[in-house]
């Protein structure tokens, strides 16, 4: 499957999970804030919870097995830049109160103007961040 088709696919799963999740629980599929259900529990929100992480991880792991190839990991990142990136986004999503899933595909689809806000951060961070990375590091 080509990358475009790969990657249409992909976005159609992700917004049938979303809707989905909206339909039959009332709640955003935001990830960030799925996880922090999880990490910090209250009574009857972790089993909904872990099942859609499950499926999450699940679904990714089945398309690995089902298209060899498909995906190609980058190399070469240091570790330590590799965990810190990982602590600076974990922040971000909690100051920015949520994710690029619950603020990018279910804010957006809501037509929430503080999700409108959090995206074009995230896009333009990441666009910088790529370039420095990429050009100037």
């Amino acid at each position: 499957m080509s990358g475009w088709m790969s990657a249409l696919a992909g976005g159609v799963l992700i917004g049938m999970a979303a809707t989905l999740l909206l339909w039959l629980t009332g709640r955003i599929a935001g990830i960030s804030g799925i996880l922090a259900g999880v990490v910090m529990p209250r009574s009857g929100e972790v089993a909904w919870r872990v099942a859609f992480l499950l499926g999450l991880v699940g679904a990714g792991a089945a398309w690995m097995w089902w298209v060899p190839g498909a995906y190609a990991p980058r190399q070469g990142f240091p570790p330590l830049l590799l965990v810190i990136a990982g602590l600076l986004v974990g922040f971000g999503t909690r100051m920015g109160n949520g994710c690029t899933s619950g603020h990018g595909v279910c804010g957006l689809g809501r037509l929430s103007p503080r999700s409108l806000v959090a995206v074009l951060t995230f896009m333009v961070t990441a666009i910088v961040t790529t370039y420095l990375v990429r050009h100037v590091a």
